[in-house]
């Protein structure tokens, strides 16, 4: 029986793996206001199965926990492939930490990213914080970023997959922009609940 925590190989990946995509809502102006999380479920890029959310502290450092949670509470549980996130800052600085949520779910996950991060910036903005090293201890956790090759290039971390295996899911589901479907919904359907209509790009 493989433990929890190894790798997971798609020797032929699934045209209809099941996808959870997981993006924030817009920021309110207070940022110690609680923030939308939407998660869609998709069969790949193409068919939309189900929606989740929660809510997560602006600032805060409750969203792995608060992911982690909604994953192992929905039905979807037993038939998800992987979870892809939209980075791994959420709600402004709550960051992500994606090798826990793998080791708590047993789903691995894909980081997708439009360009490779400016860890310098992030590093710098981060240093306000007194728990500065817990939350530069995730971005570390997080990995190398490698460049997907697709219609338009995005950047993608992952954990408990391997590269090869999460390249083909991230253009097996980018089916309408350059953005995974999953996440583009997700996108759109938290934008839209918060501001009353969605706008911009994922």
């Amino acid at each position: 029986m493989k433990k929890r925590n190894e790798k997971k190989k798609f020797r032929i990946i699934k045209k209809e793996i099941r996808i959870l995509g997981v993006d924030d809502s817009p920021v309110p102006s207070h940022t110690k206001d609680e923030v939308l999380l939407v998660g869609t479920v998709f069969r790949a890029g193409s068919w939309l199965d189900g929606v989740l959310s929660t809510y997560i502290h602006g600032d805060g450092t409750d969203a792995t926990n608060k992911i982690t949670e909604m994953v192992k509470n929905s039905r979807n549980l037993g038939q998800l492939g992987v979870i892809m996130l939209d980075g791994i800052t959420f709600g402004g600085f709550n960051l992500v930490n994606i090798r826990q949520i793998f080791e708590s779910t047993g789903v691995p996950v894909i980081v997708i990213m439009r360009r490779t991060p400016n860890f310098d910036r992030i590093k710098k903005a981060l240093q306000r914080f007194e728990d500065f090293e817990d939350r530069w201890s995730n971005v570390l956790e997080a990995g190398e970023v490698y460049k997907v090759n697709n219609s338009e290039s995005v950047c993608m971390q992952i954990h408990g997959i391997e590269r090869e295996d999460a390249e083909d899911i991230v253009k097996l589901s980018t089916t309408r922009s350059a953005i995974p479907e999953p996440l583009r919904v997700a996108h759109i359907i938290a934008a839209g609940i918060i501001n009353g209509e969605s706008k911009g790009r994922a």
